[in-house]
């Protein structure tokens, strides 16, 4: 059985950090690229930031950039997401998905696409 499973979220005050992550199992996660998106109320889902797990390689939304690293460890199958200096408008529930292409790829595809597997999400909350 395929499970994406995030964890991590949590509220949080402006200026401060969160490690998100999300483990993976039932697929061969170095084939798979790995990507987080958010959706907050009332807004589209949109592409945070993504790795590939074959090479490292990685992408990040411009709002993020500077801010947010996102890491992998492949033994453990689970890849990192460190938010630091948040920003209210980082609230959002926040989804890993993985599908078998590069982290390139996946942050030009967008939070709209039908990647292969989904996880179920965990809040952020950013308080001003």
């Amino acid at each position: 059985e395929v499970q994406l499973v995030e964890s991590g979220g949590g509220l949080v005050q402006a200026g401060g950090s969160l490690r998100l992550s999300c483990a993976a199992s039932g697929f061969t996660f170095d084939d798979y690229a790995i990507g987080w998106f958010r959706q907050a109320p009332g807004k589209e889902r949109e592409g945070v930031s993504c790795i590939s797990s074959s090479d490292g390689s990685t992408y990040y939304a411009d709002s993020v950039k500077g801010r947010f690293t996102i890491s992998s460890d492949n033994a453990k199958n689970t890849v990192y997401l460190q938010m630091n200096s948040l920003k209210p408008e980082d609230t959002a529930v926040y989804y890993c998905a993985a599908d078998p292409t590069t982290a390139q790829a996946m942050g030009v595809r967008g939070g709209s696409y039908e990647y292969d597997y989904w996880g179920q999400g965990t809040q952020v909350t950013v308080s001003s």
